[in-house]
């Protein structure tokens, strides 16, 4: 599959994970990486799971405000809407390296739950992050 593209993205990460840096090309985000306390790092930096998180979160937000208006009549996300996710780092079973599972939690204030549950299971087919995983990695949406 391809696509006709937009807008791309230009992010470099010199060094890794255990004490490199990343930054984008326009210089809005320069940053430090290192590895969380719980795999040995510092924790005075950020890593690649807290980059997707917000990434992932903030793109998936995005969906579901872009479904909620195509809906018939149109909803209106509140505001103070918000989805956290919870990137989870770990070996794989198959022992051969490791992998990703991600927990969503979607919070839609003033929206009925089932309405909520539409809106997010929708959200996941037009999110180009939750396209890039479907079939990658477990990905479980929670309606807060």
């Amino acid at each position: 599959m391809s696509i006709k593209a937009i807008y791309t993205a230009h992010g470099t990460s010199v060094g890794g994970r255990g004490g490199g840096t990343a930054k984008t090309s326009d210089g809005a985000l320069d940053i430090k990486l290192d590895h969380p306390v719980e795999m040995g790092g510092k924790g005075d930096g950020l890593n690649p799971e807290q980059l997707f998180a917000v990434g992932y979160s903030s793109c998936y937000l995005g969906a579901m405000k872009f479904v909620a208006g195509k809906m018939s009549p149109p909803v209106k996300l509140a505001d103070a809407s918000s989805t956290t996710a919870h990137v989870s780092f770990g070996p794989r079973d198959d022992g051969e390296g490791f992998g990703l599972e991600v927990v969503m939690d979607v919070n839609l204030p003033g929206i009925d739950k089932a309405v909520a549950q539409d809106i997010a299971t929708k959200a996941h087919v037009v999110c180009p992050y939750s396209h890039a995983t479907k079939g990658n990695i477990k990905v479980t949406t929670n309606i807060l």
